[in-house]
């Protein structure tokens, strides 16, 4: 497993756990919105960079980027974290697809 998926499931369930209604809001407002600062500037985009030198897939965590910009929205955060959450996990758990060039085609 590449450290860009095991970063996408540790974001993923994150995102899920922050979605979570009231629980998530009360953590996200009693933290002064700490936790979206921390999956915004650190573990999003270390997963954006390493998905970049692993050729894996970004839209997860620039969904991510986008949920923690946006997440101080009350009932549009919590829906946001939950999809981000979904759509990271599934990255995650995508076989990875070699380049086609890459591959030897017997010729």
């Amino acid at each position: 497993m590449t450290n860009a998926k095991i970063m996408k499931w540790i974001t993923g369930a994150c995102e899920l756990f922050l979605g979570i209604p009231v629980l998530g809001g009360l953590i996200i407002i009693s933290t002064a919105y700490a936790p979206s600062v921390i999956m915004l500037f650190i573990l999003h985009f270390i997963t954006w960079i390493l998905s970049s030198k692993e050729n894996e897939p970004k839209y997860g965590s620039a969904l991510g980027i986008v949920t923690s910009l946006i997440a101080w929205i009350p009932i549009v955060g919590m829906i946001m974290h939950i999809v981000t959450g979904i759509v990271l996990l599934f990255s995650a758990a995508q076989k990875n697809h070699m380049n086609r060039s890459n591959t030897y085609t017997g010729m």
